[in-house]
C-alpha cells in the first residue's frame, strides 16, 4: 500500500494556515505512539544537556519533531533534512511564519550523502532507516556529524512485523510499500551502529501488544479506508472521536512496560567522548 500519497494529501489539508499546521503537529503527537516514546526521550535529553544545542532532524518529513525540539530550549538550533523538496519548502515557509525560522531550518539532502563533521549534539531519525538501502553509510554519516558525546536517537520498525512488512526474497511487501527491509532485529542494528563507531548502544522494543492494537485502529485502518476513497477524509474526525480514547489508553500502557518483543524499536547510541 502506498503511504506517501496519503501523507501528501494530509499535508495539503493542514498547510492551509500556520494554525492548522500546528494543530496537525499536536494531533500527530497525540495519535502516534512513536511520538510518545520519542518526546519522552527528548525531554530527558534536554533536561541533562544544557541550554544550547545543535540538532539534526534526519528525515524531517512534516517537521513535527523539529517543532517539538524547538520548544525544549530557546537556544536549540535545529536543521531538518529531507529528500522531498516539497516537504522542505513547506516546512521552511511554515516555520518562518510561526516565528521559528531563525533557528529551525530545513534543507533538501540525501542522508546517504549528507555529513557535517562534528556539528550536532543530537541526531534524531524517526521512521527513516527502513526506507534506506545503504543504512551502513547513513550510520557512518551520523557518527561523523555528531560531536563527541553526542547522541543518536532512532525510531524504526522491528523485524517482528513492523508496519506489517514481510520479506519475500529480495522484495519487501506489506502495509507500507515504500519500505526496503522487514524492520531491524536488535542484533542487526546494534552491530551496524557498533561498526560505525557508536558506543553505549541501547535498543528496546516498542509497540508491544497494546501499542500494536492501537496502531491498527489509529493508523492502519484509516489509511486503508483513505486508499479506497478520499471521501473518507470527511469521516475521519468522527472515526477518531470514537477510537481515540481507546487508543490513548493502549498507547499509555505500551509506554509503561518493557516489552520482550514488539513491532517497533527505540534506539539510543552515543559517539564516545574520546574516539579510539
Amino acid at each position: 500500500m502506498q503511504y506517501d500519497p496519503i501523507k501528501r494529501s494530509l499535508g495539503r489539508v493542514f498547510n492551509v494556515t500556520p494554525a492548522f499546521r500546528l494543530l496537525f503537529y499536536r494531533l500527530l503527537n497525540l495519535l502516534l505512539l512513536r511520538s510518545w516514546y520519542i518526546r519522552r526521550e527528548l525531554r530527558k535529553w534536554a533536561a541533562q544537556h544544557g541550554a544550547v544545542a545543535d540538532i539534526l532532524d534526519a528525515g524531517s518529513g512534516f517537521g513535527q519533531y523539529s517543532w517539538s525540539m524547538s520548544r525544549l530550549g530557546d537556544d536549540f538550533r535545529i536543521t531538518g533534512v529531507d529528500v522531498k523538496e516539497e516537504q522542505v519548502e513547506d516546512c521552511n515557509r511554515s516555520f518562518k511564519i510561526i516565528g521559528k525560522g531563525g533557528r529551525v531550518n530545513f534543507i533538501k539532502a540525501d542522508l546517504t550523502q549528507f555529513s557535517e563533521a562534528t556539528t550536532y549534539d543530537l541526531i534524531l531519525s524517526v521512521d527513516v532507516m527502513e526506507h534506506i538501502e545503504d543504512d551502513r553509510k547513513v550510520f557512518r554519516n551520523f557518527y561523523e556529524s555528531l560531536l563527541p558525546g553526542g547522541m543518536l536517537l532512532i525510531s524504526t520498525p522491528s523485524d517482528k512485523g513492523g508496519s506489517d512488512s514481510h520479506e519475500h526474497g529480495d522484495e519487501v511487501t506489506g502495509f507500507i510499500d515504500e519500505h526496503v527491509r522487514d524492520g531491524y532485529s536488535i542484533e542487526d542494528i546494534t552491530l551496524k551502529l557498533s561498526d560505525a563507531g557508536f558506543s553505549g548502544i541501547d535498543v528496546r522494543y516498542t509497540y508491544g501488544k497494546p501499542g500494536h492494537i492501537a496502531w491498527k485502529w489509529s493508523m492502519k485502518y484509516p489509511i486503508m479506508m483513505l486508499n479506497k476513497s478520499k471521501l473518507f477524509f470527511i469521516l475521519l474526525p468522527f472515526y477518531y472521536l470514537i477510537v481515540w480514547p481507546f487508543c490513548c489508553v493502549l498507547n499509555y500502557l505500551d509506554t509503561q512496560k518493557q516489552h520482550s518483543a514488539g513491532t517497533g524499536l527505540l534506539v539510543k547510541a552515543f559517539k564516545p567522548e574520546k574516539e579510539k
